[in-house]
C-alpha cells in the first residue's frame, strides 16, 4: 500500500520523511499542502494534523504526524528492508536518539528561525529582522562546532553508520547552503564539510532533491 504524506515538497519536515521512505524502499504519494494559501490550517486538514503543521502521513487506516517520529516509525516498520538507521545496540540506539534530540532542539530551532527572517517573511512583504539572524548564526556556529568535535572522532554522528540521526539533518543543512546563505558555516568546517557532502550523496537524498525541480 502506498503511503500518502501531506504536505509540500519545498519544506523541510516532509523533505525529511520522503527521503526517510526512500531509504527504506517504501513508495509513496507526495499530496501537496499549500501553507501559502493557509490549507494546513483549515478544518479539514487538522483532522490529520490537529496543529496545522507538515507533515502528516496516512497508511492505510494508520495516521501519523510530526516527521521525526514518522522516521522512526518507517525505521522500524521497514528494519528488515532497508538500511540499519535506528542502532542495533541498546548503546547504539540511544546515540541515535541523542543526535536526533540534537537535531531538534539544538540546531533546527535556529536553523528555522533564520531561514524565517531570510526567506519566509520577505516572501510575504515583510521586513527580515537581521538583530535575529546575526544572533542565531552565533548560536548555529558554537552548535556546529560541537558536531565538528564529534565528528573528528566518527563518520557520522552515532557511529559509523549513517543513521537517522543523520537523516534527520539533510532538509536543515540543504536550508544553511541555499536559501540561507550560510554555506560557510558548514564548509569551513572540515569534518562537517566532509559529512555534509557523504550524506548530501546519498541516492535517496538526491531522490528527493529531484521532486522539487
Amino acid at each position: 500500500m502506498v503511503v500518502k504524506v501531506y504536505g509540500p515538497v519545498m519544506a523541510a519536515c516532509p523533505q525529511r520523511v520522503m527521503v526517510c521512505l526512500v531509504e527504506m524502499g517504501v513508495d509513496f504519494e507526495l499530496i501537496h499542502v499549500d501553507l501559502e494559501s493557509g490549507e494546513h490550517k483549515r478544518p479539514e486538514f487538522l483532522l490529520r494534523q490537529p496543529f496545522g503543521q507538515v507533515p502528516a502521513i496516512e497508511d492505510g487506516e494508520f495516521r501519523l504526524f510530526e516527521s521525526r517520529a514518522i522516521i522512526r516509525y518507517y525505521a522500524a516498520k521497514y528494519a528488515s528492508n532497508g538500511p540499519n538507521l535506528l542502532g542495533t545496540t541498546l548503546e547504539e540506539r540511544a546515540l541515535v536518539d541523542q543526535w536526533l534530540e540534537v537535531e531538534a532542539h539544538n540546531f533546527n530551532d535556529l536553523v528555522y528561525a533564520v531561514v524565517l527572517q531570510l526567506v519566509v517573511l520577505p516572501r510575504m512583504g515583510e521586513n527580515s529582522n537581521m538583530a535575529v539572524v546575526h544572533n542565531c548564526q552565533k548560536k548555529l556556529e558554537k552548535v556546529l562546532d560541537v558536531y565538528e568535535q564529534r565528528l573528528s572522532k566518527s563518520s557520522y554522528l552515532a557511529g559509523d553508520s549513517f543513521t537517522l540521526a543523520d537523516l534527520s539533518h539533510l532538509p536543515g543543512i540543504r536550508y544553511v547552503m541555499n536559501e540561507a546563505g550560510l554555506g560557510h558555516l558548514v564548509t569551513e568546517r572540515k569534518n562537517v564539510n566532509s559529512w555534509w557532502i557523504n550524506i548530501s550523496n546519498r541516492p535517496s537524498w538526491k531522490k528527493v532533491m529531484k521532486l522539487m525541480d
